[in-house]
Parts: C-alpha cells; sequence; structure tokens
C-alpha cells in the first residue's frame, strides 16, 4: 500500500510538529564506496549540521577515526556499527567477530557500539534463547554504550517470547545481569511501551480491571485444552481458566473445543484406518480415540508454535480441570456447552445434566469465591442454568455482526449475563485495514450486558496492520471500547497489557488505540455485518434424552480423549465436542487396549 512513498532527508527530520529540536541519530553506512564515486559524508555532516547530530554511528572504523577530531567540543556520541560476525570491516579487512574481542581498540575512536542482538542474548537453530554473554558488562566496564539491533515486531523471534515483541526488549534491559542503553527497532513505538509502561512481575498493581479469559489455557504456548496449558494459564495470571465441554460415547465430560483430532493430537499418525466424521457436528474427519495432546498452529512454517512442546501433557477431563482451578484457587472457570441438541436427539448424552452433575460434585455450585461462567450458543442450554444465580451465562454469537436493535439486546438479557463474540463484530476490517468500529459493545452494554471478544493471539500475522504487529496496540483499541473480557491463546501478554502503567489518559506515555482509517482509507464501500436478530437468539427446547447416560462423567477416572483450538461454527454446523465411536469400540476400552499394548 504504501510502496512509492517519498524519502525524507535527514534535514528534513531535525525538527519535531512543534518546530522542537529532535534527538537525531545519522548512520554512515557506506563511507568508503561514496569517496570513490567523489563524495564526501564527512564534509557532507560537518556543513550541513549545525549542531552536529547526538549520534553519529558507522561499520567503517576508516570513517569514525577520520571525524573524531574534526567534531571538537560537540556533544556528538560515536558509535561503531557492529554487523554479522562473518562479515569483514572494510579498513581493517577483520570480521566484526573478531573486533568486538577488542573493546579497548573500539574505544580508542568510539563512544558506544551498535550490535545485533544476537550477540548478547544468542539463539539457537530451534529458537531457544541461550545464556546471556559478558559483552554488555565488558563494554561497560570499558566505558562504551551498548544500543542493541534487529528488533521488528514482525521477526520470527525466540519462543521463549510467546511471540510477544514486547516481552523481547525487556529482556533487554529488565533483567538481573545487565541493562542496555539503547535499541534500534523498526517498531519504536513498541520498544517505548515497553522501556516506559510494562511490568514482567504478575503481582504489579492492576490498573484495568478487564477480565483475562484463557482459551484452552495457555494454548500459545502448550497443547490446548492440556494440564500444562492450564497450569500455564494461571501462573500467567488468567482471571477464568476454560474447558470446552466434549462428551465421550460413555458420557466422559472432558475438555476440548472440537471432535475432530487430525490437527490437535497425534492420532493421525497411529489410527488413520479409523477415521470417521459426524456432518451434522463436524467439517472435517476426525478420529474418537484416546490420544496425545498435539499443539496446533494458527499459522505455518516460521510461526508455527513452538515444537519442543508438541506433545507435552495430557487432556484432562472435567473433573480434574475443576479440581485444578479449585486447588490453585482461580478466580473463575469459564465452560462452554456447545451440540447439545445434537447430543441428546442422536446419541442419547445429557451434555448439560452432565455439567450440572460435575459442577455440583466439585461444589463450585456453591462456591462464592470462583465465579462460573457458563457459555453456549443455544439458549436453551443457559436456561438450564438459569436458577443458580452465581452462574454467569454468555451467549456466544459466532456470525460477524454490527450491533443489535434494543428490543433484541433485551431478548438476549433473558437468556445471558454477556456475549462473546470474535473480533469482526467490533472492528471492521478491510484488506487487514482498520476501517470502522461497529455498535456491537454500545447495543449490549446499554441493556448491561457484558461483552467479552476473542480469540486473541500474539503472533502478528493475526493483527491487522493497523496494531503495528504489536499485541498491546489491539488490547489497548479494545480496552477503549470498553470490552469486558479479553479471551486469548497467551493470557501473559493480556495481563501485562491490564498491569501496565500507560495504559491509562495521563499517564507519561500511553499504548495509543488505534483511530479506524488513520492508517489505510479503503476506496471500496465498507460492508459492515448484519445486525443481529431475535432468530439468531431463541432456540427450540432442548430434546428428551431417551437414555439416562448422564452421570458417569462425575467419577471421570479415565483420561477422556480430546484435543483443542478453533471456535465452533454457526447454528446449523457448529463443531461438537463428542467422540464418535470407530467400529463401537468405548473410550474406556480403548484406554485399556492402548495402555496394554503401548
Amino acid at each position: 500500500m504504501f510502496d512509492g512513498a517519498p524519502i525524507v532527508g535527514p534535514s528534513q527530520i531535525t525538527e519535531d510538529k512543534l518546530n522542537k529540536p529532535n534527538r537525531l541519530w545519522l548512520n554512515i553506512e557506506y563511507d568508503m564506496f561514496y569517496k570513490k564515486h567523489k563524495i564526501n559524508p564527512e564534509a557532507y555532516l560537518l556543513e550541513k549540521f549545525h549542531p552536529l547530530p547526538e549520534f553519529i554511528s558507522s561499520p567503517e572504523i576508516g570513517f569514525l577515526r577520520s571525524i573524531k577530531p574534526k567534531i571538537g567540543n560537540a556533544k556528538t556520541n560515536l558509535i561503531f556499527t557492529i554487523l554479522e560476525e562473518p562479515a569483514v570491516e572494510p579498513t581493517t579487512k577483520l570480521t566484526y567477530g573478531s573486533l568486538v574481542k577488542d573493546l579497548p581498540m573500539i574505544k580508542s575512536f568510539a563512544s558506544g557500539i551498535l550490535i545485533p542482538k544476537e550477540y548478547i542474548w544468542p539463539v539457537n537453530n530451534a529458537r531457544i534463547l541461550q545464556p546471556a554473554t559478558s559483552l554488555v558488562q565488558d563494554a561497560h566496564r570499558e566505558g562504551l554504550s551498548v544500543y542493541a539491533s534487529g528488533f521488528a515486531n514482525d521477526n520470527f523471534i525466540s519462543y521463549n517470547y510467546s511471540f510477544d515483541p514486547a516481552r523481547e526488549y525487556l529482556q533487554f534491559f529488565d533483567n538481573s545481569q545487565f541493562a542496555v542503553d539503547g535499541v534500534l527497532s523498526d517498531f519504536p513505538s513498541t520498544a517505548s511501551e515497553a522501556i516506559g509502561c510494562l511490568n514482567p512481575n504478575k503481582d504489579a498493581p492492576r490498573t484495568i480491571p478487564t477480565l483475562i479469559i484463557s482459551h484452552n489455557g495457555a494454548s500459545g504456548d502448550y497443547p490446548g485444552s492440556s494440564d500444562v496449558a492450564y497450569q500455564k494459564a494461571i501462573d500467567d495470571g488468567a482471571d477464568l481458566i476454560d474447558c470446552s465441554v466434549q462428551l465421550s460415547k460413555d458420557g466422559i465430560a472432558f475438555c476440548s473445543d472440537r471432535p475432530d483430532l487430525l490437527r490437535t493430537s497425534t492420532a493421525a499418525t497411529i489410527f488413520m484406518d479409523r477415521v470417521s466424521k459426524v456432518p451434522e457436528i463436524q467439517e472435517h474427519d476426525g478420529f474418537s480415540l484416546s490420544t496425545s495432546p498435539q499443539l496446533e498452529s494458527t499459522f505455518e512454517n516460521e510461526l508455527s508454535r513452538n515444537p519442543a512442546n508438541k506433545n507435552t501433557g495430557k487432556i484432562v477431563n472435567l473433573s480434574e480441570f475443576l479440581e485444578l482451578a479449585k486447588q490453585k484457587a482461580v478466580p473463575g472457570v469459564y465452560i462452554s456447552i456447545e451440540n447439545a441438541a445434537y447430543l441428546a436427539s442422536q446419541k442419547n448424552l445429557d451434555i448439560v445434566g452432565t455439567v450440572l452433575s460435575v459442577l455440583s460434585n466439585a461444589t463450585l455450585d456453591k462456591e462464592p469465591k470462583q465465579k462460573v461462567h457458563i457459555q453456549s450458543d443455544d439458549s436453551s442450554v443457559l436456561v438450564k442454568f438459569k436458577d443458580n444465580p452465581s452462574y454467569q451465562r454468555v451467549l456466544y454469537i459466532y456470525e460477524p455482526i454490527s450491533g443489535a436493535p434494543a428490543q433484541v439486546a433485551q431478548e438476549v438479557k433473558k437468556y445471558a449475563d454477556a456475549i462473546f463474540v470474535h473480533r469482526d463484530a467490533i472492528v471492521a476490517s478491510t484488506e487487514n485495514f482498520c476501517q470502522n468500529f461497529t455498535n456491537t459493545i454500545p447495543a449490549f452494554h446499554a441493556v448491561n450486558i457484558s461483552v467479552y471478544v476473542g480469540i486473541l493471539k500474539d503472533e502478528f500475522e493475526n493483527l491487522n496492520f493497523d496494531y503495528l504487529s504489536d499485541p498491546y496496540v489491539e488490547l489497548a483499541t479494545y480496552n477503549s471500547l470498553k470490552v469486558d473480557g479479553f479471551m486469548t491463546d497467551f493470557p501473559a501478554t493480556a495481563n501485562m497489557f491490564v498491569r501496565s502503567s500507560c495504559a491509562t489518559q495521563g499517564s507519561p506515555y500511553v499504548i495509543r488505540p488505534v483511530e479506524p482509517g488513520y492508517l489505510y482509507v479503503s476506496t471500496d464501500p465498507i460492508t459492515e455485518p448484519p445486525l443481529l436478530s431475535t432468530a439468531d437468539v431463541v432456540d427450540p427446547p432442548l430434546p428428551a434424552i431417551a437414555k439416562n447416560l448422564t452421570t458417569q462423567s462425575a467419577a471421570g477416572s479415565a483420561s477422556p480423549s480430546g484435543p483443542p483450538p478453533p471456535p465452533p461454527p454457526p447454528k446449523s454446523s457448529s463443531t461438537s465436542s463428542v467422540a464418535v465411536g470407530a467400529e463401537g469400540f468405548i473410550l474406556a476400552a480403548i484406554v485399556a487396549l492402548l495402555t496394554v499394548f503401548a
């Protein structure tokens, strides 16, 4: 979109919009090349800039040695730019990797170094952070400043940062060993928020009350709905940990948000001959067997999630999930129920009754300190939880909407205390640029219904360009629109945001929300999604259960099958949680069989 924009010369950026002087850093990249063509960068600087820039850097030692005696008493810092280790410095004909080992020599012509970040915190081929070198401490002992380079939000950064670019900056100045003196970034606003706003201390005071809701636990780091994903979500500060309830053939309730295990478990490598499909509730073939969980990546190649955690942990049943929440004193749980009508009419399974029974056995139906949120896209499911006023009911609206008429919002109020919507129900976008904010949040806030949004992910390809590849800008935008809850694959990022010192007006630095159309205005007309209608809200009563197979899940001693991510499609073809039998085997028998022959 922006190719062909005019080039800006250094003399055009010496002052800001208020005519106040900017702090200027000029990098002279090819002094020797220019001189061969009878162009003298040194003479240009001395002639054009009065005073000289605060920083002048170059990767050429000859240039820095030549200009040093000519800057006189100017308060100019000469910085030696270090390139990649194998690259050769043109004056000495030595590699930069060898030159950086002679810091006293560098001190003879420079006051600091600008150096690729990997010299400081190496990253191995598996993109795992290695122990820091002593470069920063060694340089500081020689009286050299250290500026780290190579930062960009859309880089493929170490898995240690969970795709959060701000966390990478924090690693360079908020650690127990050292702090660099500056960073060079393609996205300076993210560097500014990391330095000026973000506090990695999970116990820092909270400035924003918005709920942090996990999505399949911390599913950006570990296989979704696994025990380790839930534990990390708790450690990362989630207010509510979530369980999308599925049922096995024998009625065991477990956590997973879809039935096909092709991408979310190891089933595909073992049981390909037992693939099956239930067209009423799933779009793809899948398995019905107990398998190891598998980390699912939203994006491919370099944006694939950490392969080291690919098959970590185990899938948990609903009883185990609730017990974990109680043991860790999590503020609340968020339970999603889908396809109750199909399970009742076609499989004689009462998923609502099962969930109610397990909640009762866990005494969460009487626990005032731990909130229980029940989500469903079926209003008849939510009605079943109406008798317990401590349960918060959430209507899941899968399709994008632009708001709701007052009478429809009032209809929702009969069934739910909150709604969950996807991001396109709040921000209307074209070609990955934000074009407009919808009326969804104001429409439901008008009748005192909370609005939760998701599913948030840190990967930069998940973000509109307006967010500058920065998940904190997206969070700041939803916060400015008064969203009541963030559902995210990365609870740690949301937790750091809600504890930010720059999230409110009046702060020295503010993480700014986007303004629709500021970055790019589409020439095509903006087509907003439709308003929510009553037909989208009200569902027929749930069918009766022909056979009573309900409460077997309360015991839940067998660890059930299941997997994680994507949300269920619309009501007409909603993704489910039933395990479809292969050759009629029940789950428990398969688990035992696998145990014997493993």
